[in-house]
């Protein structure tokens, strides 16, 4: 049995998790300078130890509505090609083992902007675990 370890948070509601071995780390909000004339997911930037961190905000990436007033986000910093980016998520979850026979490709019922950013899905006890295609994610071209 082949299984995979998964970070996992939830953005709306949706749970979604990403390979152990792309998360960098996960903290709890930081304070961002907001960049001038960037893209509306990109919420500014966090200073992480000295390291200059774009924060991208999942909510909006995936075309959601932006969280209420007064919940700050949780960051989850991946690993990319370019760099640490730090991906703004509502809550975090836990470190999950799943099993690969249980993963599938990513149901009709996602929203469209959704669906494209998730490679599959994991059917879970109760619940389904969308699987963050992370570059693609953070690509301000996908």
């Amino acid at each position: 049995m082949a299984e995979r370890q998964f970070c996992t948070f939830f953005v709306d509601g949706h749970y979604v998790g990403i390979d152990v071995v792309e998360v960098q780390e996960v903290i709890r909000y930081q304070e961002m300078t907001h960049v001038p004339l960037a893209s509306p997911e990109i919420s500014g930037l966090i200073n992480l130890r000295g390291q200059i961190v774009t924060a991208l905000d999942l909510r909006r990436r995936f075309g959601m509505p932006d969280r209420p007033e007064g919940q700050l986000p949780m960051n989850v910093v991946v690993r990319t090609a370019e760099g640490s980016v730090s991906l703004l998520v509502d809550e975090i979850g836990d470190v999950l083992d799943v099993d690969d026979r249980t993963f599938e490709r990513p149901p009709e019922t996602l929203d469209p902007a959704t669906r494209r950013l998730v490679k599959g899905a994991y059917k879970l006890d109760g619940k389904l675990l969308l699987v963050l295609e992370t570059e693609r994610a953070v690509g301000l071209a996908a």
